[in-house]
């Protein structure tokens, strides 16, 4: 008699900016890469102008030159009663957040079975900690709507407590530091017998990595404005190409201490084409994101506060999300 496969749960870290799709393979968690070859997608659901829906990387690339047909950051939306609105061929459609959600959901799904070669029912959703009822309620209808029995609703910092199996270890209190791309969260919590309790949350819903790139663009169009006179903002395509550049240039200097931002035919004026090249060095950016820096640590403080510790409590620090890997944050 030949044995059943185990059904696969997959665990979903459903972002603000970015989500991703893991499954337990031999007892440690793998990431699934996307239909893109991709270990992240960008948490972005776009209409086209005839009513084609694009998820992912390909919403994302056209989110400038679409933007009233694109949907960003919805999370932060969650159990609330907004409603977005496409018009497509002159037809309004309204989508709940729960919806859009499903869509990204979606997406995930059919790229995890595709890459695991079976369907998938189940999975586990990620949430920040400070989630209320509604919104953890949100997140799981969102699932359900996206054909999936939502197993568990787990806080972000207790499944990346888990990740680092600090589950494993003795009692201790840590601090998770969780910079995404549209949210920054910061949670203590106290660990003994692989029970995990939350004891303190703070953070700031807009404050990420999205932040840092836009001070880049920001600096390139002031830059370009000072060279040619053209102001970049008012055309789309362009600013399309500047946000890409910055997220790129961002990226570049975790690892180098300087990049180039190279961008042809940026625009033109009546004397011809004109290009767009700048150096930015890795204190340059520093510099440029300094005040947000330090306002994470303010959270930091209002959380040790809160949970009545001070940083001599604090056992371990675990620091999540793509943000975190810029070298200055690692130094705080």
């Amino acid at each position: 008699m030949v044995d059943k496969v185990k059904e696969k749960i997959i665990g979903i870290d459903l972002g603000t900016t970015n989500s991703c799709v893991a499954v337990l393979e031999g007892g440690s968690p793998e990431v699934i890469p996307n239909a893109e070859g991709e270990r992240t997608t960008p948490s972005v659901v776009a209409f086209t102008e005839n009513g084609e829906r694009l998820v992912g990387r390909l919403a994302k690339r056209q989110a400038i030159t679409n933007p009233n047909r694109t949907v960003t950051s919805i999370k932060r939306k969650m159990g609330t009663d907004y409603r977005v609105r496409i018009e497509v061929g002159g037809k309004v459609e309204e989508y709940t957040p729960e919806q859009i959600s499903a869509m990204i959901l979606q997406k995930l799904k059919a790229d995890a079975e595709a890459h695991l070669g079976g369907k998938v029912k189940k999975a586990v959703i990620t949430v920040p900690a400070y989630f209320n009822d509604a919104q953890r309620q949100a997140t799981k209808d969102a699932g359900k709507i996206a054909g999936l029995e939502v197993m568990r609703i787990i806080n972000e910092p207790t499944a990346a407590a888990l990740a680092y199996g600090l589950d494993k270890a003795e009692e201790q209190t840590i601090l998770v530091y969780d910079l995404g791309g549209g949210t920054f969260d910061v949670s203590i919590l106290e660990i003994g017998d692989g029970v995990f309790e939350v004891v303190a949350t703070d953070g700031d819903t807009q404050l990420g990595g999205d932040d840092f790139d836009r001070r880049i663009m920001d600096w390139l169009v002031d830059e370009f404005r000072a060279d040619t006179g053209i102001d970049l903002t008012k055309d789309p395509s362009a600013m399309q190409r500047l946000k890409d550049a910055a997220e790129a240039a961002k990226k570049e200097l975790s690892a180098r201490m300087e990049t180039t931002i190279n961008l042809p035919y940026i625009s033109a004026d009546s004397t011809g084409p004109k290009h767009l090249e700048r150096k930015l060095t890795r204190a340059k950016f520093e510099q440029m994101i300094e005040d947000y820096l330090n306002r994470t640590m303010d959270i930091v403080e209002s959380a040790l506060k809160a949970a009545g510790k001070t940083e001599k409590d604090i056992d371990q620090v675990v620091l999540v999300g793509g943000s975190t890997r810029i070298p200055k944050v690692q130094e705080l």
